[in-house]
C-alpha cells in the first residue's frame, strides 16, 4: 500500500480578503492524485479556505484515501516559546491557545494587537517585530531598532533552509509571522473537527489517514513561467513532485525528529554519506539537465530566489542619504501644512466677475512665516507674498503685475476663479500618507520631500556589506616587481570602486595565491566581515580554479555557463551561508558580469528590489554582424549622436573598459547591424555609476 493516495500543496496567507479574481499573495491550493492534477483552487479568504480543507478532508475519508497535506509556514516556533506561554513544550498547546486568541474575519484580524500583548509580557521589545498597520501598537516594533528577543531568533532548521524567514518578523517582503498567527488556529479546528483522522507531522506518528505537513515551495523550485501566476505554479509543482516520490525517499524524508520546533519537509536532518548535487537547495540552483543558461532566464532565477539579507535601523535624516529605507515613511505634517498663495499680489475672497473691479484695501500684509494677523473683510483685498498662509477672508489671489494700486484701493481686470493662485493644504502631501515606500534608495530631492513633511528620524536598512577578492598565483599589487608570467591586479580595485559607486560599503579582502586552505580561510573570514562576497578568477573548472571546486565541496555551487560575451562561466553559491558571486578573472568579463548580475542581485538582497538598468535606442556608427546563441556586450560610447564600439572585442583589452562610456547590448538571436539601425545602449550611469 502507498504511504498516500492523495497529495494537497496550499500556499498560505496572513492578510485580509483578496478579492474574486485571482491574484498573487493570497492562498492557492492543488490536489494531485494518481500522478495528475486534479484542481488548482484559488481561496479568497481564510473562511473559504477552511470550508475548502474541511470538504476536501470529508471527501478523501470517505473515499478511503490517504491524504498528505502540506503548508507553507512553521508548525512550531524556535524553542522555548511554546512553554513561556502556556507552561509546556508541547507546540500543540500553542495551537490550542493562538486558537483562544486570535480574532479573525475576511476583512479583518488581530495578528499585530496580539504580537504586541505577547511582546509586553516580555518587555516590550520582542519577540514580534514589524507592525504592519498605519496605528501604533503597545509592545509591537515598526524595525528591529531597540529590539530584544528572548528567544532564539530562528528554529534549527531554519539555519539549514538558507533564505527562510523567521516566523518573529509579522510584517514585510518574505515574512511569515502572521501567516504562522493566522494558519495555526484553522489548522487546530480541523485537527479537532476530524478527531483521531489527522496526524500533525513531525509532533506526531504518521499513523492517521491524514498527515499534515509544513512545506516550504520556494526551497526545491526555479522561476515560474511568465503566464503564470507564482504561488498558483508552486502549489501545483509541489504536490506534484511529492506525488512522484517513491514510498522509501518520502518514507526517508519524513523520519525526522523534532518535537517541539517543528521541521520544513525535504530539509535533511543529517548530511549523508554521499556528494550533494549541485545547489539544489540554494537560491542559485539551475533546473535539471540545464547547461547553457540564456541570460534573460538567470537574472528570472537570480530575481525570484534572492531576498533582503539586511537589518534594520533608524537613522537622523542628515544621515540617510543614499540609504535604502527599510519601511514605509508616513507624512507627519502635510505639505504644504496650509493654504498659501503662489505668488506675490493681492488676496480676496473670490472669484472676480468679468470685467473691471476695484476693491479697497485692509491694511496690513501676508507674508511667509509672517501670518495676517486678522480676517480681510467681503469685498477687500490684502497685500500678500509669496509663501504667505492665507487669511481669513482670502482664498483667491491676483498677481500684482495684474493690478493698479491707488489711495488705498487695487483695481484690476475680472473673470479670476475661485482659487486661482493659491496652493490647497496638502495638495502635495497630506499628513497620514505614504510620502516614500520601502525599498527606495534616497536621493537629495527625498531629503527636502522628507523634512517638508516633518520627518527627523529615518528608518533604513543597514548598508550592503560587498567582499572582493582576487584568486591565482599570477596576480601581485601595482607597485610591486612583477616577474614573468605576473600580472597586477586590475580586477581588485576595479571591483571596489564599483560597489562603492553603486552604494554599497566595499570590504578589501586582498589577493589569494592558488591555495586552497589558503581560500577556505579567506572565505570564512569574508563570511563574517561581509554580506556577500565577489572573488574574481577561479569561477571556471580548471585544476586551479580552487573558488568554484571549495563551493562545489560545500555541496553549495553551480557553475553556470551563461550563454554571454564576454562573460560565461560564473560561479554561483553560499559559503556559511553568505551568497558567493565567482566572477570570470578577465577585468572586461569580470565588469560586465558584476554590471549584467552582480548589480540588480545587489540592489535585491540590499532592499532596494531588483533594478533594471535604463537602456536607449540609439543609431549605431558601426557594422557587425553576429551569430545566434549568445547575447553579446560590447564596449561603446556615443558621439556626434550615434552609438560607437571600441575597435576590439578582445576582452583582454583592458583600455576598453576606459574608452567605454556604456555598453551595447545585442540580443540573443542573429543580427547584422549597419551604420543607422538601432541599437541599445546602456550607459554606465544606469548602473548606478
Amino acid at each position: 500500500m502507498s504511504l498516500f493516495d492523495s497529495f494537497v500543496m496550499v500556499d498560505w496567507s496572513g492578510g485580509n480578503d483578496t478579492g474574486p479574481r485571482p491574484r498573487k499573495d493570497a492562498i492557492w491550493a492543488c490536489v494531485v492524485r494518481d500522478g495528475t492534477v486534479q484542481t488548482v483552487d484559488y481561496l479568497r479568504n481564510r473562511v473559504v479556505a477552511e470550508e475548502w480543507l474541511r470538504s476536501l478532508i470529508g471527501t478523501e475519508l470517505s473515499a478511503g484515501r490517504r491524504l498528505m497535506l502540506g503548508f507553507d509556514f512553521p508548525f512550531g516556533y524556535p524553542s522555548g516559546f511554546a512553554k513561556a506561554i502556556t507552561g509546556t513544550h508541547d507546540p500543540l498547546a500553542l495551537w490550542d491557545w493562538f486558537e483562544d486568541q486570535i480574532e479573525d474575519s475576511p476583512t479583518a484580524n488581530n495578528r499585530f494587537d496580539l504580537a504586541g500583548q505577547i511582546n509586553s509580557g516580555f518587555g516590550g521589545k520582542g519577540p514580534f517585530w514589524m507592525n504592519g498597520l498605519r496605528r501604533d501598537i503597545a509592545g509591537l516594533p515598526r524595525t528591529k531598532q531597540d529590539y530584544h528577543n528572548p528567544f532564539p531568533d530562528r528554529r534549527a532548521v531554519e539555519h539549514l533552509a538558507k533564505g527562510s524567514f523567521t516566523c518573529w518578523q509579522m510584517a514585510g517582503t518574505g515574512a511569515v509571522g502572521g501567516q504562522v498567527m493566522m494558519g495555526l488556529p484553522v489548522l487546530n479546528r480541523l485537527r479537532h473537527a476530524f478527531g483521531g483522522k489527522i496526524a500533525i507531522w513531525p509532533f506526531q506518528p504518521l499513523d492517521k489517514p491524514v498527515a499534515v505537513v509544513e512545506i516550504w515551495p520556494s526551497l526545491n523550485l526555479g522561476a515560474a513561467p511568465p503566464d503564470r501566476i507564482k504561488d498558483a505554479w508552486q502549489v501545483e509543482q509541489v504536490a506534484l513532485t511529492l506525488s512522484r516520490m517513491t514510498d522509501q525517499e518520502l518514507d526517508r524524508q519524513l523520519n525526522v525528529s523534532a518535537s517541539e520546533e517543528g521541521w520544513i519537509l525535504g530539509v535533511a536532518q543529517d548530511k549523508p554519506n554521499i556528494s550533494p548535487p549541485p545547489l539544489r537547495n540554494d537560491c542559485f540552483a539551475l533546473p535539471a539537465g540545464v547547461n547553457w543558461t540564456p541570460v534573460d532566464d538567470a537574472l528570472a532565477l537570480l530575481q525570484d530566489r534572492l531576498r533582503p539579507v539586511t537589518g534594520a535601523e533608524v537613522v537622523p535624516l542628515a544621515q540617510s542619504m543614499g540609504r535604502v529605507l527599510a519601511e514605509d515613511v508616513v507624512a507627519q505634517r502635510s505639505n504644504p501644512p496650509q493654504p498659501n498663495t503662489a505668488v506675490d499680489g493681492y488676496g480676496f475672497a473670490g472669484p472676480a466677475a468679468e470685467g473691471a473691479q476695484v476693491m479697497p484695501l485692509t491694511e496690513g500684509r501676508a507674508a511667509a512665516g509672517i501670518p495676517f494677523d486678522g480676517t480681510v473683510p467681503s469685498g477687500h483685498a490684502l497685500r500678500i507674498l509669496t509663501g504667505a498662509a492665507l487669511p481669513e477672508g482670502v482664498d483667491t489671489v491676483i498677481l500684482e503685475e495684474d493690478v493698479t494700486v491707488r489711495d488705498g484701493h487695487i483695481a484690476f481686470h475680472g473673470p479670476l476663479k475661485l482659487g486661482a493662485n493659491t496652493r490647497r493644504a496638502g495638495e502635495d502631501v497630506s499628513a497620514g500618507e505614504v510620502a516614500l515606500t520601502a525599498g527606495r534608495k534616497l536621493t537629495s530631492a527625498d531629503m527636502a520631500l522628507l523634512s517638508a513633511v516633518g520627518i527627523s528620524e529615518v528608518p533604513v536598512r543597514k548598508p550592503l556589506r560587498v567582499a572582493v577578492l582576487s584568486t591565482g598565483d599570477e596576480l601581485v599589487e601595482p607597485g610591486d616587481t612583477a616577474g614573468i608570467g605576473q600580472i597586477f591586479d586590475a580586477n581588485r580595485p576595479m571591483l571596489l570602486s564599483l560597489i562603492d559607486r553603486m552604494g554599497f560599503v566595499p570590504v578589501d579582502l586582498g589577493r589569494v595565491a592558488d591555495d586552497r586552505e589558503t581560500l577556505k580561510a579567506r572565505l570564512d573570514e569574508a563570511s563574517k566581515q561581509a554580506d556577500v562576497i565577489l572573488t574574481s578568477g577561479g569561477a571556471s573548472a580548471g585544476d586551479e580554479d580552487h573558488v568554484s571546486a571549495l563551493l562545489r565541496e560545500a555541496g553549495a555551487m553551480q557553475e553556470w555557463r551563461i550563454a554571454l560575451k564576454p562573460g560565461r562561466p560564473l560561479a554561483l553559491g553560499m559559503w556559511s551561508g553568505t551568497p558567493v558571486f565567482g566572477l570570470p578573472g578577465n577585468p572586461v568579463a569580470a565588469k560586465v558580469c558584476t554590471l549584467i548580475f552582480a548589480r540588480p542581485a545587489l540592489c535585491q538582497m540590499s532592499g532596494q528590489g531588483w533594478a533594471e538598468p535604463q537602456g536607449f535606442e540609439v543609431p549605431a556608427a558601426f557594422e557587425k554582424r553576429k551569430k545566434p546563441g549568445r547575447r553579446e556586450y560590447l564596449r561603446a560610447r556615443i558621439r556626434k549622436g550615434r552609438v560607437e564600439v571600441f575597435h576590439s572585442e578582445g576582452s583582454g583589452r583592458i583600455s576598453g573598459l576606459s574608452w567605454a562610456e556604456g555598453l551595447v547590448e545585442i540580443e540573443d538571436g542573429a543580427r547584422h547591424i549597419q551604420p543607422g539601425d538601432l541599437v541599445r545602449f546602456i550607459p554606465y550611469g544606469s548602473f548606478g555609476l
